[in-house]
């Protein structure tokens, strides 16, 4: 349907209008030759498009609603601009195959935002979810086609969708994070002399460059088990009455790092080449989406959810294009209420007296 409003004939008679000058602002003014009315043309779609430019630009920006809009609240910025909160963005399909793709999650409120980064710097895609579970995973490794590599902090839930939507990936774990859940089990300075060797030995994890490097590490983790191995199986009886392991912290971390080396998810930057940690996601993407989110500080969840999914479409898209791919989102049916059959009541909700539910006063008929 035509919009009346930018249309070339009089919608009070039908005349073909003229120009009749420009208004103060600058656009150009219709006259009718006929009855005298003037107008301006008007286009909704170009107004709604500079009004969308404008609030994205807000939002994934460092000015404030007051300094966009020139006014000391910002309230026709918020007015004018309220639709745009209803519009999703979205990236295309991804359809490249990367040599290496890394993950990781980033709580925003109450939900999990999974993104999958590829090694040469693009978002691929992302993912909402209720937490790092095997579903939300699986949800995010489908939109991208399998990789060679893939780089994730050991989150859980992923191994299980990684074996089952990327068969053939190859797994690495990040160094980065190994180190600092070993440091959270054993502390930066553990008492013990096996613990404070341990933790040396996983440190030294960033000075592996080649198979001969990764070669000497390994032995010097089985020196490490032939001397302090039997500290992890040691038990004593605790305050509670119960037997437990008398070095926990020592069996958690020792536990981690065997596991790790046991699935081969230690060295395989050494022989693919891949990026051995998630820190250009974690220190690029994130960390410059948690600066966009406590610049705007106060949103509520929904919004600050927008926001980031605005951030994420601009780290690949133009503004224009991104602009482009917004759809309205889509809204949950309000549940109907249950009809009411045409029958007498057989319970009713009201309270009387002959119901025999309280004790009669009075009279009552007694002689």
């Amino acid at each position: 349907m035509p919009n009346p409003l930018n249309t070339t004939t009089c919608v009070l008679c039908g005349t073909k209008l003229v120009k009749n000058g420009k208004h103060p602002s600058g656009t150009q003014r219709w006259r009718c030759r006929n009855c005298g009315a003037s107008s301006t043309r008007k286009r909704l779609d170009l107004t709604q498009r500079e009004q969308l430019r404008e609030f994205v630009t807000w939002l994934t920006g460092k000015h404030s609603q007051t300094e966009i809009d020139g006014t000391r609240t910002g309230r026709s910025f918020r007015r004018r601009t309220a639709w745009c909160w209803d519009l999703q963005p979205a990236l295309p399909p991804c359809d490249t195959v990367f040599h290496a793709v890394m993950v990781d999650g980033i709580w925003i409120g109450t939900w999990c935002l999974l993104i999958a980064f590829s090694d040469t710097g693009h978002v691929l895609a992302w993912q909402w979810s209720g937490g790092e579970t095997s579903a939300a995973w699986t949800a995010l490794l489908e939109q991208i086609p399998a990789p060679g590599i893939l780089v994730s902090d050991g989150g859980s839930g992923l191994p299980s969708a990684l074996r089952q939507v990327w068969p053939h990936t190859k797994h690495q774990r990040c160094i980065f994070h190994l180190q600092l859940n070993i440091t959270r089990h054993l502390t930066r300075n553990p008492r013990t002399t096996a613990g404070r060797a341990l933790r040396r030995l996983v440190t030294q994890l960033s000075d592996v460059q080649d198979e001969d490097d990764a070669i000497v590490w390994q032995q010097r983790l089985d020196e490490w088990w032939r001397t302090f191995g039997y500290l992890t199986r040691e038990r004593t009886l605790l305050r509670n009455g119960e037997f437990g392991y008398t070095h926990d912290r020592l069996r958690k971390a020792w536990l981690l790092v065997q596991n790790v080396v046991r699935k081969d998810l230690l060295f395989t930057y050494v022989v693919y080449g891949n990026p051995r940690t998630t820190s250009p996601l974690e220190g690029g993407v994130n960390a410059l989406l948690r600066d966009v989110l406590k610049r705007h500080r106060g949103m509520n969840e929904e919004h600050r959810r927008r926001a980031a999914e605005w951030f994420l479409t601009l780290q690949e898209l133009p503004l224009g294009e991104a602009l482009t791919t917004a759809a309205p989102v889509p809204k949950k049916p309000s549940p109907r209420a249950p009809e009411t059959p045409h029958k007498p009541a057989l319970y009713d909700t009201g309270l009387q007296a002959a119901d025999g539910l309280w004790k009669r006063a009075g009279w009552a008929g007694r002689g």
